[in-house]
């Protein structure tokens, strides 16, 4: 007979290997254990038998078969599922990683490759000294995205090291959870809201090195654009289904970088995700704001969303005068119209014209029973068949959420011609301001599709004050609402922008500017005009922005982009249930819209405000929404993974619920419970 102590019934024999660098010492370790051993116990065991002395507090069990860390130490083995022929890998949890910022610079540190996206994408913003770090995620470049310049760069090298800004070295990128400090009470970083430029008091926080304030300028400020040639070997999307590649690759929030397939050393981009930029403030949120522009710009150069070729020349003279301002920054302070807040970079304006001017916004009380209505006359156009518009002009009234329109002023008594419920529609500009048109166009919910309709204004003053009435109806807000005012004046503002041919000034070249006018459009535009004629355009446009300082010129611009009709779409290509062919579907911050692939034209609009529950079906990736009066829809994602479209829906839901009453600190729990889904 064997005794059990000398057969050693409970006991097994696991392989670990050891993922360090030092050579020469063994990596592969073997020992007994049983399945009631923990996992704590387990480091302990083999940290005891490497014959390195080193600081191992950072280190975890990685599962390689299951794809997964074994960060709960006080679980034993048997509850891990852990059995012999397990790999485990004894790692650090943090690790380097490349990131391509918005500005197309590359930064390298060290990230939590442990914690789940949404926490190491937290972590690394505080690196980065960017504010509200829900808006932003983490993309992995799909292959289709990738292709042309592979083709175009075959035998090009990697970028050189110096390219590469290296924050390894960071106070807060170390090997431990990133230190709060930055976004303490006593210790908030400050900028120039002018210039954006760090105090000296913020540039310690990146680095101690020489460099620090060059680390600075490279996230917080804008930098020469790129060459023609560049831009043409960049990715460029020519239709809706390229615009759906740019969107297939993000990470899973709720998962980790490890559990995803990222190694050390990969390259991600850091971008904008979530396109709610909430409560911007020039004087902390530098980095944020241009980042933010450079996501936008980047997106108007390489034809991300389309516009026209009236406001691509105003893209092109605020990144002019951004330019001019980076080289030359102005003593002087601008007068600027102060304006309440109608969005957060419209917020951020008025900040910056508060803390320009020395003064205090007045706040006008209004008489809050008294719900206000428009009523004037407009042309109504009326797309007819082989191409032909009625046009005809009519008397409208716009009440609450509604447009009505009569024969004339003196009928408007009686029973209206039709009546528009405006709620949930789509409200799309038609604007040429040196043609003087100024357009409407109205796409409204109907239970086979979308109804168009098109009103014509006959002045910039009127265009406002009804474009701004049918944007607040879309959302189920009238002119009562406070933003109501506020948002007539953005639109005039662009309008104002736009109108560079009554600047009775000669077009001159900003200062210090090396005018590459190929360097500020979409190569669109470069191949429609000569190199002259596109200069002289430019500086026409500049005459309205020319007074703008760094920070107002870069906020403008975000602007700009938000007014654009295509802003904050990210699309995918869809099937939906019952359907014979594929769709895009388009996600934004308060909407779905179903668009047809071959036209464009959107077919239905769904509010996440008229939405009662969603849900996934994991097992055939199907996602079912239903919405008020009975409205229920199902697709299946043909373009990426369907957890895609559930993180979009459940992250901008929880972005709804931010609130300046609160503190930056995030209800991470809650985060997960409306994006994370039980696969």
């Amino acid at each position: 007979m064997v005794s059990s102590t000398e057969y050693g019934s409970h006991t097994w024999e696991l392989l670990l290997t050891v993922d360090h660098q030092h050579e020469g010492v063994q990596k592969e370790f073997s020992l007994h254990v049983t399945g009631d051993l923990h996992v704590g116990g387990l480091m302990l065991k083999l940290v005891e038998r490497i014959e390195i002395a080193q600081d191992w507090s950072d280190y975890a069990f990685w599962w390689e078969q299951k794809k997964c860390w074994l960060l709960k130490t006080h679980w034993t083995l048997d509850k891990c599922g852990v059995q012999a022929d397990a790999k485990l890998i004894f790692t650090t949890q943090h690790k380097m990683l490349r990131l391509r910022l918005p500005n197309m610079k590359t930064v390298r540190l060290k990230v939590s490759f442990s914690s789940m996206v949404f926490r190491a994408v937290s972590d690394i913003c505080k690196m980065l000294n960017i504010r509200r770090s829900e808006e932003l995620s983490l993309l992995k470049q799909s292959e289709g995205t990738l292709k042309k310049k592979k083709k175009k760069d075959k035998n090009s090298k990697e970028p050189a090291t110096e390219d590469i800004l290296n924050l390894s070295n960071s106070p807060v990128s170390s090997g431990l959870p990133a230190n709060p400090g930055l976004y303490s009470k006593t210790m908030t970083p400050v900028y120039d809201p002018v210039s954006g430029s760090p105090a000296a008091s913020t540039i310690t926080w990146f680095s101690d090195s020489s460099s620090t304030e060059q680390n600075c300028s490279i996230l917080a400020l804008s930098h020469p654009t790129c060459s023609p040639e560049m831009l043409a070997e960049m990715y460029q999307p020519r239709t809706l289904a390229d615009k759906a590649k740019l969107n297939a690759g993000w990470l899973d929030s709720s998962r980790s970088l490890m559990e995803q397939g990222v190694l050390e050393e990969d390259q991600l981009l850091l971008r904008f995700k979530y396109y709610t930029f909430f409560d911007l403030n020039p004087k902390y949120d530098a980095v944020r704001i241009n980042q933010i522009y450079e996501q936008a710009r980047w997106a108007i150069l390489l034809e991300e969303i389309d516009c026209t070729e009236e406001e691509m020349l105003i893209f092109a003279a605020l990144q002019a005068r951004t330019r001019a301002n980076k080289l030359s920054l102005s003593s002087e302070t601008q007068d600027s119209t102060c304006e309440s807040e109608v969005d957060e970079v419209e917020a951020a304006l008025s900040n910056l014209e508060v803390t320009l001017e020395g003064g205090n916004k007045s706040n006008i009380l209004e008489d809050i029973t008294d719900i206000p209505k428009l009523a004037d006359n407009l042309k109504l156009v009326r797309p007819k068949k082989l191409a032909l518009k009625a046009i005809k002009t009519y008397w409208f009234v716009f009440r609450d959420t509604s447009i009505s329109y009569f024969k004339n002023k003196e009928s408007a008594q009686g029973e209206p011609i039709e009546k528009l419920n405006l709620k949930g529609c789509e409200v799309v500009p038609d604007v040429n301001v040196a043609a003087k048109k100024f357009g409407i166009k109205l796409l409204i919910p109907v239970a086979d599709g979308m109804n168009e309709v098109y009103l014509r204004c006959d002045n910039e003053d009127q265009y406002a004050r009804w474009m701004a009435a049918c944007v607040l109806a879309s959302k189920g807000r009238t002119m009562a609402d406070s933003s109501y005012q506020p948002e007539v004046q953005k639109i005039l503002s662009f309008l104002q922008m736009k109108n560079w041919t009554m600047c009775s000034q000669a077009a001159s070249e900003p200062e210090n500017v090396d005018m590459k006018p190929e360097c500020f459009v979409s190569p669109r535009y470069t191949k429609k005009f000569k190199s002259k004629q596109l200069t002289a355009r430019i500086l026409e446009a500049h005459q309205n922005v020319s007074q703008m300082s760094l920070v107002e010129a870069k906020l403008r611009f975000i602007q700009a982009w938000q007014s654009l009709p295509e802003f904050g779409l990210s699309y995918y290509i869809v099937r939906f249930k019952g359907s014979k062919k594929d769709d895009v579907l388009g996600v934004s911050y308060n909407r779905l819209i179903r668009i047809d692939m071959a036209t464009g034209d959107p077919i239905t609009t769904w509010r996440f405000s008229n939405m009662k529950q969603w849900n996934v079906n994991w097992e055939i990736r199907q996602v079912a929404i239903e919405f008020d009066q009975n409205v229920s829809i199902a697709f299946t994602c043909l373009s990426a993974d369907c957890k895609i479209i559930h993180e979009y829906i459940g992250g901008y839901i929880f972005l709804s619920t931010r609130s300046k009453d609160h503190n930056e600190t995030l209800d991470e729990e809650l985060f997960h419970k409306l994006t994370g889904g039980q696969e």
